[in-house]
């Protein structure tokens, strides 16, 4: 049985304004797709029998369709399908990934080739890109919007709108980690990339009884087109703090290489570590996210957005020394089980890459400029998924070069202290992440 996120309202009666319900569902569905990416990973080690390299390089280009998320933000901005242009466009991102993983699911295991499941990969995730952008830019509009008096339910701050969407994300990822880890050795990755189909189906399902006036969203003054659309983001990104910004993120991430496949190896192959450990890891980690969002909401929201991404990139390279030492068996000789330091500590190293985007995404928001909310947001996440693919390419060049491979970790400390090294590097460069932007006075100068 598909759970889904607990409803905003306790009433019986429809909610007249769906936009939780809808936000709530997609960003839950996007936290839940770590269950067929957590089985693809034993599928391919286990069926396919592919290498730490290949596994990392297919993984990271079967990505490449998140690049393209600033086109379908301009598409999703300029183009309206029967009057509307956010809801179609999710429906059609849950229509491709519910049948591309369920051509995944039916196939024949003896018969599926590298080529074919990259193809099925790809698609899902030019579904699950789409449908991302248009929820992306209904958080940018309804957060744009001026906070209207308490009393009115329907009105959400930038914060409190993320803050919902990420705890949604979040609550679907550790769904999914949790039944990924103990499923995955019960019924067989297939059976996951089945359950996961049925659970995008009933969103699509959901998604089309939807109307986009039901969520308020703000009206423009006329419709533009795709060639005004592409100019008004052009004119947004020549606003310096918006690029620098960007080309920030980009960069912090790019730079670090990658060593997923890596150690997906090292604590599977090397160590025996079994799925569940590794999935009880993940909900650790996104349980963490949940409190995240709860203690960024609550306490850190005042903090500026400069010294608190700066502050997650310092810890990040904390975490990555400490993995050296875990490798060379430090933890270990102290009485540390394996066990432990994979579900505490490499459950929250995999998270870290996401704290930072949280306050980012809320900066970019303040900054956006009215009428290019999804163009703009898309490019954001655009950015991000080609940074983390370059990251990754790094990532693998840096195995082949210490000479890692799915038998031999004797390299894999030198690695990692490479890249804890990298992950330092963007500190010193952070003053193009500019001061936080107050809503009223932007409003003013609008």
């Amino acid at each position: 049985m598909v759970s889904s996120p607990p409803p905003p309202y306790s009433s019986g009666n429809m909610d007249p304004n769906p936009t939780r319900r809808i936000l709530g569902l997609g960003f839950w569905i996007q936290g839940l797709r770590c269950l067929p990416w957590m089985a693809i990973n034993f599928f391919l080690k286990d069926g396919l029998h592919v290498d730490p390299s290949t596994l990392q390089l297919l993984q990271n280009s079967a990505n490449l369709p998140m690049v393209g998320k600033p086109l379908y933000g301009v598409v999703s901005d300029a183009v309206y399908i029967s009057g509307q242009h956010r809801i179609p466009y999710i429906a059609i991102g849950a229509f491709l990934q519910a049948v591309s993983w369920l051509a995944i699911a039916i196939l024949s295991p003896s018969g599926i080739s590298i080529v074919t499941l990259s193809l099925c990969l790809l698609l899902s995730n030019l579904g699950a890109s789409i449908a991302e952008v248009a929820n992306d830019a209904i958080v940018a509009e309804i957060g744009k919007q001026p906070a209207l008096p308490p009393k009115n339910s329907q009105s959400y701050s930038s914060g409190e709108l993320q803050s919902f969407v990420w705890i949604a994300s979040s609550a679907g990822g550790v769904l999914g980690n949790l039944l990924g880890g103990i499923a995955i050795n019960i019924y067989g990755p297939q059976a996951m990339f089945l359950f996961f189909s049925l659970a995008v189906a009933v969103q699509l399902f959901i998604i089309i009884t939807v109307r986009e006036s039901s969520l308020n969203l703000p009206k423009s003054s006329s419709r533009v087109g795709i060639r005004k659309q592409l100019s008004e983001l052009s004119v947004a990104l020549q606003k310096p703090e918006i690029a620098y910004s960007i080309t920030w993120l980009a960069a912090s991430n790019a730079i670090i290489p990658s060593l997923t496949g890596t150690m997906f190896f090292y604590q599977t192959q090397y160590l025996n570590i079994n799925s569940s450990v590794l999935g009880i890891s993940k909900v650790f980690g996104q349980a963490a996210m949940l409190l995240w969002s709860v203690i960024y909401n609550r306490f850190l929201k005042s903090v500026p957005s400069k010294k608190l991404i700066a502050a997650i990139q310092g810890v990040m390279a904390a975490f990555m020394l400490s993995d050296v030492l875990f490798v060379k068996g430090v933890y270990r000789s102290m009485g540390v089980p394996d066990l432990l330091y994979v579900i505490v500590f490499s459950g929250l190293l995999e998270v870290l890459f996401f704290f930072k985007i949280l306050p980012f995404n809320i900066l970019i928001a303040q900054l956006c400029p009215s009428g290019c909310e999804g163009s703009l947001m898309a490019l954001v996440a655009s950015a991000t998924a080609l940074s983390f693919i370059v990251s990754g390419y790094l990532g693998v060049a840096l195995s082949s070069f210490v000479g890692v491979t799915g038998s031999d970790f004797s390299g894999f400390p030198c690695a990692l202290l490479i890249q804890a090294v990298c992950t330092l590097l963007p500190i010193y460069w952070s003053s193009c992440i500019p001061d936080d932007k107050k809503p009223e006075s932007r409003s003013k100068n609008e």
